[in-house]
């Protein structure tokens, strides 16, 4: 969920932590109700509006990071490295998850949707910025106009067309949300994130520097943080 170190840029770093903060802030609050510790928050339409901010801030943040990691030539080598270590921690989630919650086991989140996404972002490096544009709003229009039971079972789900997925805890389908990842490809290719005043804003500022780390560490912090709150909160919730 990084970019490489090569073209960390710091506006970038720190919203992906404020992003990761919100994921940490709302799997707490599922945590909690799941427990039984709290009730009427975790599934209550504006925090589940919430969580699909954050997972569209996310798709959009890997298209910005392909763009200042790779430019219109993409570094092969850097670009599967990173791109097997998304797919090997997005099946990890899938097989913890099943394992624990077999009956809604995360079969495509946002980790195996941003791998998928950044394989077809690939594609729009050396396109131009409208390209990236077109596709990217023709992703997120095309599920408003089809939606079919063919696409149902689980082994297609995954493309985003079904009638009635099968349920998940986490599941960010290609269609709509690799769209966005392409208009965070248009949008750093307009902006130019790297060479503009928002390379080095924030520098000076304690708290954003924080969210900042928080940014170069969101995939380990993705991975630990529900086991690590869960060994806490399910303890606590049998003395309550």
């Amino acid at each position: 969920m990084n970019s490489t170190r090569k073209s960390r840029v710091l506006v970038v770093d720190a919203a992906r932590g404020a992003a990761i903060a919100g994921v940490v802030l709302f799997h707490l609050v599922w945590d909690l109700e799941f427990t039984g510790l709290i009730s009427g928050i975790a599934f209550h339409p504006l925090w589940l509006a919430f969580g699909r901010l954050l997972a569209g801030s996310f798709m959009f943040l890997a298209g910005v990071s392909l763009v200042l990691a790779h430019g219109a030539l993409l570094r092969a080598r850097t670009f599967f490295r990173r791109f097997a270590i998304i797919v090997v921690a997005a099946l990890a989630i899938t097989i913890v998850t099943w394992l624990t919650f077999p009956g809604s086991f995360v079969y495509f989140g946002i980790l195996h949707s941003i791998a998928v996404a950044s394989l077809l972002g690939v594609v729009f490096l050396k396109l131009p910025a409208s390209a990236g544009l077109f596709a990217g709003l023709a992703i997120l229009a095309l599920p408003w106009y089809i939606s079919l039971p063919a696409f149902d079972p689980r082994w297609l789900a995954w493309i985003g067309l079904s009638a009635n997925p099968p349920l998940s805890n986490d599941f960010v389908p290609v269609f709509p949300w690799a769209g966005i990842t392409l208009l965070g490809i248009s949008f750093a290719k307009v902006v130019d994130i790297s060479k503009s005043w928002m390379a080095s804003a924030g520098a000076d500022n304690a708290f954003f520097a924080r969210l900042g780390w928080l940014g170069r560490h969101s995939l380990p912090i993705y991975l630990l943080h529900q086991p690590v709150m869960l060994a806490i909160i399910v303890p606590l919730s049998h003395l309550f």
